[in-house]
């Protein structure tokens, strides 16, 4: 199948076509959930499934799904070979933009040290000393392999600058990588991470409302703004103070919240009426009564969990409850290297109880809910922005069998074929 001039990575062939109308032939199955909102509890199973069709791009969107499409004017067939497709993967909850690993902190905490802010200082330090430059290269190298995995859309917050210059070449740099590459970017100004060495609380807080706020706003820089509000980080009231100004700025509200310990977090999240809440590791029955009631999406982070030896958020807890679960990787340096969401799926399957369908909602239409993008993206309907990935797997079901792997055979942006890998199917 021709595809076009790859672009040079030797990690994995990546290519770009435009403006053709693409026929997709010999599709096993097309999963996926239906709508432009959020998946509440147990429907977060009715995913729908056809078996044996096709399905057309036209201009960059889904214009048919069906046994047998028109095929009139078609510029490019691509033969499934009977494999599963599904949305592309959207990835809600990422800190993909660092300018340095963290690996000796990591094997000291997997000899039994704490935890502690010190680590995202030293991210600070590192981003201080490097060029924004590098770090748009840095960022393209992992960017690149998470699109190899299938996510075509991706949240990156800010945060390892603490500093009005460094939050601001971050965001900076966020923004060439959305400029350069095929999947969807999306920022998060994290000013809020931890707070600088030196420096009084207040005046750092100071510091966030009165200038990198303004500044995030008058350049357009993010479309969220996040702060992480847990035993040790941001209290409450201090959360509270930044996310309101936020707010008034024109900003989007997520919190990292009840990761370390039931601060009420979700509470706050609620009272804000944030887009999401994210971690929840330790939230309470209250917090998940009132995050329903306010209509705010859990994004639950099993690789952090797992990484850090820690419970898993009680992803059955809010099912039951009727939440809409959206799951996202929290690539980071520190606390979870893993950028594949097939590793999200089995870890949501397989430690938090989750269903394979279930899991499925929570990467793709309630994960896109929680980016404010699910009339875009999310789900494969007519439409909507062709953003999907051919799996070479007999059947969606075996998707957390096969823990561990990468299914992705090819990955489409905008109804772009963006890359590809061999054929090798996982059986037959």
């Amino acid at each position: 199948m021709l595809l076009g001039t790859p672009i040079a990575n030797p990690s994995f062939a990546y290519y770009t076509r435009s403006g053709m109308n693409t026929l997709i032939t010999k599709i096993g199955q097309l999963v996926t959930p239906q709508g432009q909102g959020p998946v509440e509890g147990g429907r977060m199973t009715d995913i729908t499934v056809y078996e044996q069709v096709e399905l057309r791009i036209d201009e960059g969107k889904v214009t048919a799904i069906a046994p047998r499409v028109d095929r009139e004017k078609i510029d490019l067939t691509i033969d499934a070979g009977g494999g599963v497709v599904l949305p592309g993967l959207v990835d809600p909850h990422t800190h993909a933009l660092f300018a340095a690993t963290r690996e000796e902190e990591f094997l000291a905490r997997m000899q039994g040290a704490p935890y502690t802010e010190g680590g995202i200082q030293s991210s600070a330090r590192a981003v201080a000393a490097m060029d924004e430059e590098t770090l748009v290269e840095r960022g393209t190298r992992f960017l690149r392999r998470m699109l190899a995995c299938g996510t075509t859309t991706v949240e990156i917050k800010s945060g390892y600058g603490l500093s009005l210059e460094s939050e601001i070449k971050l965001l900076l740099a966020i923004r060439r990588l959305r400029k350069s590459l095929p999947l969807q970017v999306i920022a998060t100004f994290l000013g809020a991470h931890s707070f600088p060495a030196g420096v009084r609380r207040d005046d750092y807080i100071t510091e966030i409302i009165t200038e990198m706020i303004p500044t995030v706003r008058r350049r357009r820089l993010a479309q969220f703004c996040d702060v992480f509000c847990d035993r040790g980080f941001y209290t409450n009231e201090e959360a509270r103070t930044v996310l309101r100004a936020a707010r008034g700025a024109g900003l989007r509200l997520k919190l990292h919240v009840d990761e370390l310990a039931d601060t009420g977090g979700a509470e706050l999240a609620a009272e804000l009426e944030a887009t999401s809440a994210d971690h929840l590791l330790m939230v309470s029955d209250r917090g998940i009564t009132r995050l329903k009631q306010a209509g705010v999406i859990p994004v639950l982070l099993p690789g952090t969990a797992f990484t850090l030896n820690a419970p898993y958020a009680p992803a059955r807890r809010m099912v039951e409850a009727g939440l809409p679960v959206a799951l996202a990787s929290d690539f980071n340096p520190g606390t979870c290297l893993i950028y594949s969401l097939w590793t999200i799926i089995g870890l949501a399957v397989m430690k938090m109880g989750l269903t394979v369908e279930e899991a499925i909602t929570a990467v793709t239409l309630n994960a896109a809910c929680a980016l404010e993008v699910a009339e875009e993206v999310g789900s494969l309907e007519v439409g909507k922005r062709a953003d999907l990935i051919i799996l070479d797997l007999d059947s969606y079901r075996q998707i957390p069998y096969f823990f561990g792997h990468n299914p992705v055979r090819t990955v489409l942006c905008a109804g772009k074929v963006v890359h590809e890998t061999a054929t090798n199917r996982m059986i037959g």
